[in-house]
């Protein structure tokens, strides 16, 4: 080989290596939006909602979990392809191209959602708290001072970090399950088995399992967020790993709740019916330790309702500042985007306070999700149309991706109108 091939050689790997050492510099500034919204999907309400899922019908609804990947994966890559080709936040394109009521109305669904959300919450806060005594006022407190101050840094990227750092601590429901020690040829029974579709509560669990994981905050919140992020073009590609990952992650946690509550309340008592976070624990410490079983499901309640907390309260700020049109950046002060702060800091005292008046906590987050599958057929419909109509023709969907995206608004859609009619 002469002397100038191997010049050539080389420069090419060396352009080689700069294009790879670039692509994962940008794929590491990308990330964030997706896991983060991931994170927040799976909150204390999700958590509960599976739990109880498990301890009704134990491994049963274990399909579910991994069924709902796919189709989180391509409602919220779609909610990201249409923030970041657009520029535009989800209430601001409905008001663009449907007209100022219509995004009213999606905006006041979202704070509906977004409002039980907060509270099912601060209700898991609170239930942890009195796990070691501490009474609720004083653990709702902390949250709210802590969740609001949380904003004060004027900086997106210093939000997003600290609100990831938290949502992981939900992997603390992993080695939980470990020491449960599962049956895994039932696990596997369980899934392929035959299901009680016959059954009006199993009917019920799945309608609430599917508003457990796709929640109308999500679209507001993602969409938001790389926008807050200034995300461009360049990174479309790395913003669906980043939502792929999330996805995957996500379900992965809900799947092992399950399976934990299945393997343990679901085995000693397979028809009880959770009440509160307090029950839930009792019952898992024979199995996973009086001190380590109850700290690392605490760890994971509270990662999990504080991320969410976070998420749930910025999209509706984010949202509520498309419609009203006042400025609406975490890369803004307190000084610079006062209504924006201030609609953040109300939703969380808000919600605290109902917490504080007393709510019974599985109930309510139980129906908190079968609220969300009845109003997702709203929430889709919107982001359906906004993929059609808002994206620029290089960003266009695809033929089968429409075809997708009509199957999953049609199956939420008859979910929905299902529970409708068992209520």
């Amino acid at each position: 080989m002469s002397l100038n091939e191997n010049e050539l050689t080389l420069s090419k790997k060396l352009e080689g290596s700069k294009k790879k050492k670039s692509a994962i510099l940008l794929l590491l500034a990308t990330i964030g939006p997706g896991l983060t919204v991931m994170l927040a999907d799976t909150d204390a309400g999700s958590i509960i909602t599976s739990a109880q899922s498990g301890a009704r019908w134990g491994y049963s609804l274990l399909w579910l979990q991994f069924l709902l990947i796919p189709i989180l994966y391509f409602v919220q890559e779609l909610t990201t392809r249409i923030g970041i080709t657009t520029g535009k936040g989800h209430g601001e394109l409905i008001k663009e191209k449907f007209g100022a009521g219509w995004a009213w109305f999606s905006v006041l669904t979202l704070v509906v959602s977004a409002i039980g959300a907060l509270v099912t919450e601060f209700s898991g806060i609170a239930s942890v708290g009195l796990l070691f005594g501490i009474p609720k006022w004083i653990s709702i407190s902390l949250a709210s001072i802590s969740l609001i101050l949380i904003t004060g840094f004027g900086r997106y990227t210093i939000v997003e970090r600290i609100a990831i750092f938290i949502g992981l601590f939900e992997l603390s429901f992993i080695p939980a399950v470990i020491l449960a020690h599962p049956d895994t040829s039932s696990i596997i029974n369980g899934i392929i088995g035959q299901k009680p579709f016959y059954d009006e509560s199993y009917r019920l669990l799945i309608a609430a399992n599917v508003g457990a994981v796709i929640m109308p905050w999500m679209i507001f919140y993602q969409q938001g967020a790389v926008i807050d992020k200034k995300l461009t073009e360049k990174s479309i590609r790395f913003s669906r790993i980043d939502t792929a990952v999330g996805s995957v992650v996500t379900q992965i946690i809900m799947a092992v709740v399950l399976i934990l509550t299945a393997a343990t309340i679901g085995r000693i008592n397979p028809n009880v019916s959770l009440t509160n976070i307090q029950q839930i624990a009792d019952s898992l410490i024979p199995f996973v330790g009086q001190v380590g079983g109850k700290i690392l499901f605490s760890a994971g309640i509270i990662g999990a309702s504080l991320i969410a907390a976070v998420v749930v309260s910025l999209a509706t700020s984010w949202s509520l500042g498309e419609v009203m049109d006042f400025k609406r950046s975490l890369n803004s002060s307190w000084k610079e985007a006062p209504i924006f702060y201030g609609l953040y800091a109300a939703g969380i005292i808000i919600s605290a306070i109902i917490v504080l008046s007393g709510v019974p906590l599985v109930t309510l987050t139980i129906s908190v999700e079968i609220m969300n599958s009845l109003l997702l057929p709203i929430v889709l419909g919107f982001l359906l149309a906004l993929g059609w109509k808002a994206l620029p023709e290089k960003y266009k969907l695809k033929n089968w991706e429409k075809t997708i995206l009509v199957i999953i608004y049609v199956l939420v859609c008859s979910l929905g109108i299902l529970t409708l009619f068992q209520i």
